[in-house]
């Protein structure tokens, strides 16, 4: 025997009915960071970890990236 439900409900009213956690204040704090970050420019800081994430050749890439983010902001100042 083949049984078909059909459910028809928001994404909220499923989320509570199932019983997962309301992330939305997590998520809102997220882009509201991410949307700062945007708009004030990354911080240095912020620009070293992501490169040496990205860097898989250790100190070498590295100093690949930095060599390569400098030549663009100092590129884009030029307009």
């Amino acid at each position: 025997m083949k049984m078909n439900v059909e459910v028809d409900c928001t994404p909220e009213e499923a989320r509570r009915f199932l019983g997962l956690p309301d992330l939305s204040p997590v998520h809102d704090a997220y882009v509201k960071s991410l949307l700062d970050t945007m708009q004030k420019g990354p911080s240095p800081e912020l620009l070293e970890s992501m490169v040496k994430s990205w860097a898989p050749m250790g100190d070498a890439g590295f100093k690949m990236w930095t060599q390569m983010f400098e030549q663009m902001s100092k590129g884009a100042g030029k307009g």
